[in-house]
């Protein structure tokens, strides 16, 4: 909601995301960076790739929000400069969530199937242990996150924005709550993962 409230083009904005995201990493020595338009992931930054991708309003669009992400996720490359461990361990740890939220609905998905053909409630317990652990975890993992996430928009990118006088000061509010939507975007995914539990704990209930 946030980020679609502040999508809005504006003529005092001089540049679009990308092109803002271009020029900081220049500015901070990170000509080797790149900046690409995307339509699968959202806004992330990649370290391995060195990349930062911006899907394509906030990538194409001079709009509030589309310089709060471009910098939040520059704040993220800035991050990955430094040689921040928290970056890294996030990085692991999302990519720990993402596979054990695929193993944990797997797991739950093959439930009805392993009771049907073993007829032994213990495996289905098992199974179930198993699925409902791995979602559980991942919800964690997300959550253990955000830190880094906080980091990347309040103590990188709004003080880039402000002192660069890259933002009007009538703007500031606004992208703060932008920023701080950017921040707890794995926090509304963590939110997700849980209503998601809660579904097949109804389920399993049920059954």
């Amino acid at each position: 909601y946030t980020f679609r409230r502040y999508a809005v083009e504006l003529p005092r904005i001089p540049g679009t995301g990308a092109e803002l995201a271009r020029h900081l990493l220049d500015r901070f020595d990170m000509a080797d960076v790149a900046v690409e338009k995307t339509k699968q992931g959202g806004d992330h930054y990649d370290p391995e790739q060195r990349a930062v991708r911006l899907g394509p309003a906030n990538h194409d669009h001079n709009s509030l929000t589309a310089v709060a992400v471009a910098a939040h996720e520059v704040g993220h490359a800035i991050q990955h400069q430094r040689k921040e461990p928290m970056l890294a361990l996030r990085h692991r740890l999302v990519r720990f969530a993402q596979t054990t939220q695929q193993i944990g609905a797997g797991a739950m998905f093959l439930l009805p199937i392993v009771l049907a053909i073993t007829r032994v409630p213990f495996a289905g317990i098992l199974m179930a242990v198993f699925g409902l652990g791995s979602m559980a975890s991942a919800t964690l993992v997300h959550l253990v996150t955000l830190p880094v996430e906080l980091d990347a928009s309040f103590r990188k990118a709004l003080p880039i924005l402000i002192d660069g006088d890259y933002i009007q000061q009538q703007d500031a509010a606004a992208v703060r709550r932008v920023l701080r939507a950017a921040a707890f975007t794995y926090v509304a995914g963590s939110l997700a993962s849980l209503l998601n539990l809660a579904r097949w704990l109804a389920f399993l209930r049920r059954a």
